[in-house]
């Protein structure tokens, strides 16, 4: 995941030294995605790719701490199959319904 998020960034890099270099008004080149739909491709695959990176480091110090599985809002398991599923998840799937993100009651 690391080698992913550099790889986007130094894509990101590489449209942005194109965005500054190019001095022509390619907002109407019928032929293509402009420098700037490049760019804000590129910064949202970045972002991305950073949320899940740091959802996983958070899972990752939740098995260190042992609360790995455990629901950081109501205190409750989260289901193995959730967990399958989104090996990152943080909230059981009642409180992800709930959009789960106070603090933990347990």
């Amino acid at each position: 995941m690391a080698a992913r998020v550099d790889s986007l960034r130094r894509e990101l890099d590489a449209v942005q030294r194109l965005r500054s270099e190019n001095s022509d008004d390619d907002e109407h080149d019928p032929e293509g995605a402009t420098t700037s739909q490049l760019w804000s491709h590129s910064a949202g695959l970045v972002a991305d790719a950073e949320r899940e990176l740091s959802e996983l480091d958070a899972a990752l110090s939740r098995v260190a701490s042992g609360d790995y599985g455990t629901c950081r809002e109501c205190g409750g398991p989260i289901s193995s199959d959730r967990l399958e599923a989104r090996p990152a998840a943080a909230f059981c799937i009642t409180c992800a319904r709930r959009g789960g993100a106070g603090p933990r009651r347990g």
